[in-house]
């Protein structure tokens, strides 16, 4: 495994992916790391979905669900697109953020928690060679997504996580130009 600054310095989201899914092992490494994501007050304020195999396909079923009953007539190929979009990778995380009303810590700054959780996620899977891209998109907030992955009212999807076997070239990074974001005050 790489070291964390390698990794820090270096992580880029992956598109393209492909069997197989992250193995056991690399798997409890990801979801290890999503547990010590910045957490005020120790709310745990978020919970997690693993998403694979026939479930791909019933998520994929879910936006298309959710897209025709924003447009009813559709045409079956952007359906079928829309079907497929879960299909991008072998296994899905969907980061949901589960916070509460809380005297000190407002719930903007737990959903900021579960989030952190989704970057933890993603840097562990770059740091094991797991191929990740953070998605969301409309199905993110489209409430029939949310109440049929059984989400509660007050719970939020933060993304999906898709991880996977890198296929295919990765994008080369520019320098990081750290000038132009930080300045003295």
């Amino acid at each position: 495994m790489m070291e964390a600054l390698e990794a820090l310095h270096n992580r880029i989201s992956v598109p393209r992916l492909t069997e197989p899914a992250p193995d056991e092992e690399a798997l409890l490494n990801i979801y290890k790391s999503a547990l010590r994501a910045a957490d005020h007050g120790l709310l745990t304020p978020w919970r997690f979905l693993v998403i694979k195999g026939a479930s791909l396909k019933k998520l994929g079923n879910l936006f298309v669900e959710a897209s025709l009953s924003d447009d009813a007539d559709m045409s079956p190929e952007k359906q079928e697109k829309i079907r497929r979009k879960p299909l991008r990778a072998p296994l899905i995380v969907v980061t949901i953020s589960s916070s509460e009303q809380h005297p000190k810590i407002p719930v903007f700054e737990q959903e900021l928690s579960a989030a952190a959780a989704t970057q933890n996620m993603l840097m562990a899977a770059y740091s094991q060679e797991v191929g990740a891209m953070w998605r969301t998109g409309s199905m993110a907030y489209h409430p029939l997504v949310k109440k049929g992955l059984g989400l509660a009212i007050h719970e939020k999807i933060i993304g999906f996580l898709y991880l996977g076997t890198i296929a295919g070239p990765t994008r080369e990074l520019m320098e990081a130009q750290v000038e132009l974001f930080f300045k003295e005050w």
